[in-house]
């Protein structure tokens, strides 16, 4: 059997972890950006924590949603996660393995096992290449399979993703934006990973595809057993798609929890900030529906607010949310964590967001500032 022969069974066999065992494990991950100054010797003078302190796990065949507003590092986790940033501290476990500290070489033949689908379809592909060079890349420096081999394969993948043959030869400029997803989409498939990041593959399209493009990720987790880890700022898309939700805030993920948990009762402040923010179909809940508008702006990543970094914008906070961090912890049923010194619970009204702090502690808004 040829090198090309035995690379390509390797890509049939099935897969090493069992649905619902742990595929990945972040434990206690950072990733700072140095800031430098200076003209002839740069030093460090600051550093941007961009991921600080997340730690979750992900089991095959689910769907991790990740949400949060723009800046909060959703992005640069997933990069982390994908190794394509190196990590500052913290160990990243894929399959039981630590490949925190793997170098470049070793990375390699983790590569066909975690993929990634980018945010923008117009960038991420060569606009000097044909799609068939393009999605037959990871499979020509995987060396999997002869030539004509590769192009079966291409034109399978190709199919999958709802494009056709006649499709092979042109360029992405050639295509719709919701055809060059399909075709990143092909492209991150072509070694059949077993992880799949998707970092917002929706947010660049028209609304009129997001829903064929969303129904295909759907459709193709279940005929491959794909497990993902999917980025968005649109709620109402993340619901439809996660079996989990994490919410990130300034670098730290705030709340995680079964999908349909997390809409139902938030326990995170900044949870319900976000769902009173999602659109309601009905009128007449959405006039009847309280609108929270949180106030301020998001602090620096460079000098994060003491304790809670939710708390310089929180109605609730208090001189504890100030003075120490909260732990994510449970709150509720099995897998609802949460980080928060006071958290809320849902009033059963139809339609209505009102939430009750549980600490008698003096407001920060109450107390003398120096």
């Amino acid at each position: 059997m040829t090198d090309g022969a035995v690379e390509l069974a390797l890509l049939e066999e099935g897969p090493a972890v069992a649905k619902g065992d742990v595929l990945l494990r972040a434990d206690h991950l950072k990733k700072y950006f140095p800031i430098k100054s200076g003209i002839l010797i740069q030093r460090e003078v600051a550093r941007v924590h961009a991921v600080d302190d997340v730690s979750f796990e992900l089991r095959a065949g689910e769907t991790l949603g990740l949400v949060g507003e723009s800046g909060c590092g959703k992005s640069t986790l997933a990069r982390c996660i994908a190794r394509l940033y190196d990590i500052t501290s913290g160990s990243l476990e894929f399959e039981g393995t630590d490949i925190s500290k793997y170098s470049r070489r070793q990375l390699r033949a983790v590569r066909r096992d975690l993929q990634m689908i980018f945010q923008d379809p117009y960038a991420s592909l060569n606009p000097r290449k044909r799609v068939g060079a393009i999605i037959s890349d990871p499979l020509r420096i995987h060396r999997a399979g002869s030539r004509d081999q590769i192009r079966r394969r291409i034109l399978e993948l190709l199919e999958l993703v709802g494009l056709s043959a006649e499709h092979i030869n042109r360029y992405p400029h050639e295509f719709s934006g919701g055809q060059r997803q399909r075709i990143g989409v092909a492209r991150a498939l072509a070694l059949k990973p077993k992880l799949v990041i998707a970092d917002e593959p929706v947010s660049a399209l028209d609304v009129s595809i997001r829903a064929q493009v969303i129904n295909l990720l759907d459709d193709l987790q279940d005929e491959l057993g794909l497990t993902y880890i999917f980025i968005a700022h649109d709620l109402g898309v993340v619901r439809h798609v996660s079996d989990r939700i994490a919410v990130m805030y300034l670098g730290k993920i705030v709340e995680i929890s079964p999908a349909e948990e997390l809409y139902q009762r938030p326990v995170h402040p900044y949870t319900e900030a976000l769902l009173s923010a999602v659109p309601v179909p009905d009128p007449d809940l959405s006039a009847s529906r309280q609108r929270l508008v949180l106030e301020g702006d998001v602090p620096s990543p460079i000098d994060p607010p003491s304790g809670c970094r939710f708390h310089p914008r929180c109605r609730y906070a208090t001189q504890v949310c100030k003075a120490a961090e909260p732990p994510l912890v449970q709150h509720g049923s099995l897998g609802h964590l949460a980080a928060c010194h006071h958290p809320l619970s849902l009033q059963t009204q139809v339609g209505a967001w009102a939430t009750v702090p549980v600490s008698a502690e003096t407001p920060l808004s109450e107390t003398a500032t120096t």
